[in-house]
Order: structure tokens, then sequence, then C-alpha cells
């Protein structure tokens, strides 16, 4: 990685923007999911030993209109934070104005606080140039630590960098760095596994991995449009009409490229959509008229494993079935599994719901890499340039 990192410089007594990414889910005013700040922790703690004046900021959720604020505010997340530091995380319930200013100018060294989502600012999605000067101007040095953001050109990492010199925080570095590592120098047999509901999310990333990697294994709703194209009956599942030709297509680029790609060989089908509803398991080409599938099957989570072996370098976006029901959770509780062994390979979550399945089913600390960013790590895989990740300062030069 050829960016500057917080470990290129001296933050003692500085004025630190700490840009992190605590788009985390809420009820009721309360975070009932702490990952990405628990993730964030390294580097804020290092950033506070370090003697910095840290003014830390995030988005959470949407927000278009004045109505979808509401339930939005960061301080829940500044309060569960505070908790997990064992520290007090001051909270200005501003995006910008006199209090914040004033807190920011009473910060001491190794205190710090949060400002609000920066969303509730209508800039921030749009770059705005005056916003982002403004941000700019309260900090002396930039840490963009939101990998999960990088794919996006606002107001919040692109607008500051081009104020202030920018370096990556701790996550940040390690994603770039996991990310690179697959797509530059993979250690082979390279294999990808892919899942969720739509062949289309998937376009530009299953061409690029037939480019790249060993194997493709396929699950999730997405299969089916694979079926589909094939022939085969798939009476109610998710199908992608208009992607049957894309199917069709990654299918003879694969054989021409001599990769691998493994489609499933039986599926856990329902009448319902619900997690109570009755099911059961039969061979791809053998799909009721009147069922759909949501899950992999037995047979097909063996055949996962016998293709995942001897690999060294696994990638997975997307989960098998529909994991947030118990009943068709057990292809991804599969997978999680089987890589969960790999104990020589490196195994690798790209973010989005296959991460939020993952870290759901316990299986948190059995991966080398589970990325906080579904869209940054897609878009990433996809070998396009981030935005955010662009901005950063070089290691030979700042920006």
């Amino acid at each position: 990685m050829n960016k500057k990192t917080i470990r290129d410089i001296d933050v003692k007594g500085k004025r630190v923007l700490l840009r992190a990414d605590f788009n985390v889910p809420m009820k009721d005013g309360v975070v009932t999911d702490d990952n990405k700040i628990v993730s964030e922790l390294t580097t804020i703690k290092y950033l506070l030993d370090g003697g910095a004046k840290l003014i830390i900021f995030s988005h959470l959720g949407k927000v278009k209109k004045e109505e979808d604020k509401i339930g939005k505010s960061l301080q829940p997340v500044a309060q569960r934070l505070s908790e997990l530091l064992g520290k007090e995380v001051k909270f200005i319930p501003e995006t910008r104005g006199k209090a914040l200013e004033e807190a920011v100018s009473l910060l001491k060294e190794g205190e710090m606080l949060m400002f609000e989502n920066t969303r509730f600012e209508p800039g921030e999605t749009k770059n705005d140039h005056e916003l982002g000067n403004y941000w700019a101007s309260l900090g002396d040095i930039f840490v963009n630590d939101a990998f999960g953001t990088a794919h996006r050109k606002h107001a919040s990492n692109v607008g500051i960098s081009g104020n202030l010199e920018t370096v990556t925080g701790i996550l940040m570095e390690k994603e770039i760095d996991f990310f690179d590592a697959c797509l530059k120098h993979p250690e082979r047999p390279y294999v990808a596994i892919l899942g969720g509901a739509k062949v289309s999310d998937k376009i530009q990333l299953i061409d690029k991995l037939i480019d790249k990697t060993d194997k493709i294994l396929i699950g999730g709703g997405m299969a089916y449009t694979f079926f589909k194209a094939m022939g085969y009956e798939t009476g109610q599942s998710l199908i992608e009409e208009h992607r049957l030709d894309v199917a069709l297509d990654a299918i003879k680029k694969a054989e021409e490229k001599g990769v691998k790609l493994i489609l499933p060989v039986d599926n856990v089908v329902s009448k319902e959509f619900r997690n109570d509803a009755e099911h059961k398991t039969v061979d791809v080409k053998d799909i009721p008229l009147n069922m759909m599938g949501l899950d992999i099957g037995e047979k097909t989570i063996a055949l996962f494993r016998k293709e995942l072996q001897g690999a060294k370098t696994v990638v997975w976006n997307g989960p098998m079935g529909v994991f947030e029901m118990d009943n068709f959770a057990k292809g991804t509780l599969g997978v999680c599994q089987v890589l969960s062994e790999m104990t020589d390979a490196k195994t690798i979550i790209g973010g989005g719901d296959s991460a939020a399945a993952a870290i759901k089913m316990g299986f948190q600390d059995k991966f080398s890499h589970i990325s906080t960013g579904g869209g940054a790590s897609l878009e990433f895989l996809e070998g396009k340039e981030l935005p955010g990740i662009m901005a950063i300062s070089d290691v030979n030069h700042c920006s």
C-alpha cells in the first residue's frame, strides 16, 4: 500500500479529524450491533495514546428529508463508544457552528468528542466544497478510517482530504492490504464464493473474478437466474429474466478461461417466504412449480467443501440463502464452518450480508478478515478506483 498511515505522522497536540464508519443498527435509541464501533477502537486508542485532540464523526443511515433525521442521531453511538473505551466521549449535537468550534478549541491532549451525523448536512453526499472546507478547518490532520464509504465521493472524506494531509487509520490500512492481496498477488488456488439475491448486483464482480480466480462457487438467490438460463425449472424462485444472457455469458467465459464455475446441486424450497413455512430439499432440476428456493442443501455444502480443499485464498461475498430465517440459514452456516476450518488459507469476507451472517453466527474471529464495507469491497474487487482511498496522501507526497 502506498498510502500514508497514522504511523507516518506525529499526532501529539494536534487536532485530529477521524472519519469513522459508525453506520450501525439501532432500535429505540440503543445500538443493537456494535461491531463497527469495536472495529474502530484500535485506531482511536492509538490516536489518544499519541496525544491527539480527537474529533470523531460519521454518517448514520440515509437522510434525504428533514423527517429522515428522526432516530439517526449519533448520540447513542457516542454513548456506546464511551462505554467501550471507559472514557468520556463528549457529544456535540451539531454538524457546524459555534458550539462545535468551542468544544474543539477546549479539547486537551488525549481527549475526544464526536459531532452529529454528517448526513444531516445536505451537502455531505454532494461533496459540497464549502462543507468540506469547513470540516477541514476544525483539524490539523485528517485520518480516514471509513472503508465503508471509500467508494463514495462525499464531503466528509474526499472534501476534507482536499484541504488537509490525509492518512489511513489502522482499520482502513488493513482493508486495503487484504483486498490488494486478492487483486494483485493472491496465493493460489484462489477461490471466490458469491451469493446474495441478484446477478445484477455482481455482474462486474463475476466478470472480474473469472479473470482472477481458479474457481467460483455460486449460491444464494442469484443461482436461480443461472438455473433458468440453463433451462431448469425454477418454480417461484427469484429470477432476473433480463440477466439470463449475462448468466450464460459468465458460464461460457469461465469455460474458455479454464475457471471452474460451480453451482448448487440441491436446494431447500418452500411455498412461502417465512421461517415456519413447510420446506424440503430437492435436486436443482426438481424444483416444484409452486415452490421457491431459499437456501442451498446439504449436498451442495458437501460439494463446496470438496471444491475448497487446498485453496490458499478465498473471498466470499453474499449469503447462500435467507440467513435471517433460521430454517434457511444452514447453507450460509455450512460455508462459515468450512471456511473457519481452513487455517492454512487467507479467508476474506467482503462485507455486507455475508459479513453480517458470519458475525451473527459467531464466526467473527474465524476468518483472516471480515470487511466493514459491503459496497466498497465489491467495487474494490471489481478493480475500481475508490475516491475515498485515492484522496488519501501518498507515502511520497501530500495531496
